[in-house]
């Protein structure tokens, strides 16, 4: 790994004062098709640190939501925030192969990894010297996740099965995961009601996708969302 770049902080970055934005990267998605086929990746980044995110997520998938680890390494280098590789990540050689392409942090599902392999996954997570957004559904999965030790949780609003969004999710999960240092808010926020619903909630970072790329001003939606207008 001594060619990997220098990991950037992305958990303690999460903890800033105030609702800090994690900016999503995504062209395309399951529930919503195509949202940003022709995106550039660079230029998007460059538009988020603009507007204040604290961290990039990027998707990598490519047959579900068009993404690569092209598009990593590109954000990457595009500005000086820690950069989230969101994919399916079920061996810890997807971890290696994350640091190696520029990632800081990696998103772990926990309806993907059993009760065995969450704990293995963030001790690989914790071996690369990077961070692991741990991502959970219901109560059942946030016990697993604070059991397992994770330091950042983020609670999904999407029904994975419906693709239902209900923003109502983070709020019932917010008291199971109090103990938890960095909480996560993620899929539904559209709105700057939805963010600060979100902050009311006790969370710490809402990470929002869809709104961002459709938006002809992603920087001063971010900056709505932060409180800033």
């Amino acid at each position: 790994m001594s060619r990997a770049p220098v990991v950037r902080d992305f958990s303690r970055t999460l903890a800033a004062p105030g609702l800090s934005v994690i900016a999503e990267v995504k062209r395309r998605s399951p529930s919503a098709g195509d949202l940003a086929v022709a995106l550039d990746p660079s230029d998007q980044a460059r538009r988020y640190a603009a507007g204040g995110a604290a961290a990039i997520s990027v998707l990598t998938e490519p047959h579900y939501f068009g993404g690569s680890l092209e598009d990593l390494a590109t954000v990457r280098g595009a500005t000086d925030l820690p950069v989230l590789r969101k994919d399916f990540m079920l061996n810890e050689a997807q971890i290696w192969e994350s640091r190696a392409a520029g990632a800081d942090a990696v998103l772990l599902i926990a309806a993907v990894l059993d009760g065995r392999q969450l704990p293995m996954m963030l001790e690989a997570v914790a071996a690369a010297s990077m961070t692991a957004l741990v991502e959970v559904h219901d109560e059942a999965e946030a016990e697993r996740a604070v059991a397992a030790g994770a330091l950042v949780v983020g609670v999904n609003n999407r029904d994975l099965r419906s693709f239902v969004t209900d923003l109502a999710e983070a709020e019932r999960l917010s008291g199971p995961l109090a103990s938890v240092a960095v909480r996560v808010a993620e899929s539904g926020v559209r709105t700057v009601a939805d963010a600060a619903r979100m902050a009311a909630a006790g969370y710490d970072a809402v990470l929002v996708g869809e709104a961002l790329v459709r938006s002809k001003d992603p920087a001063r939606l971010i900056r709505a969302f932060r409180g800033h207008p």
